[in-house]
């Protein structure tokens, strides 16, 4: 079902090439974001953490289930369908608090900004096989910002 296939760049260290240096981590309270374009939010819910891309202009793109959990321990593990949900941040957060966590970029060299927007965007609408294991919210969000699905929620 997933589109993208293109091999992620590495980090620095690999090739020799430097990242830019910026803070991974930002923290921001309910529903407020200062980040750039094609960030990673990590949303703190209860019992678990949701992950979305930062598209600008206070709106993320991400991947739910029905039940609206769609990664953590008390997310349902069984194979299921999520849809890839366009969204105001402040109405995604809610309550919960948020910040910018860019997770991999000392494993990977993001993409070009506008091109994870791009695509984040282009991926609303559609239905993905989703499973809390294999391919869940973070996955979703990892995929788009580095090309590279994983999740550091759930370790095999």
């Amino acid at each position: 079902m997933r589109t993208l296939s293109r091999a992620p760049e590495p980090a620095a260290g690999a090739s020799g090439d430097t990242l830019q240096s910026k803070p991974l981590r930002t923290r921001t309270g309910p529903g407020l974001c200062n980040g750039n374009p094609g960030d990673l939010i990590e949303i703190f819910c209860w019992g678990y953490k949701h992950w979305a891309v930062y598209i600008g202009e206070n709106e993320v793109v991400h991947l739910d289930t029905d039940g609206g959990q769609s990664s953590g321990p008390l997310a349902n593990s069984s194979s299921s369908i999520g849809n890839v949900k366009r969204e105001k941040l402040t109405d995604m957060v809610g309550k919960h608090h948020q910040h910018i966590n860019n997770l991999l970029d000392d494993k990977y060299n993001a993409r070009d900004p506008s091109i994870v927007v791009k695509e984040a965007c282009a991926m609303v609408g559609r239905e993905l096989q989703y499973n809390v294991v294999t391919y869940n919210c973070e996955h979703f969000a990892t995929e788009m910002r580095y090309g590279k699905a994983e999740s550091r929620q759930v370790c095999m």
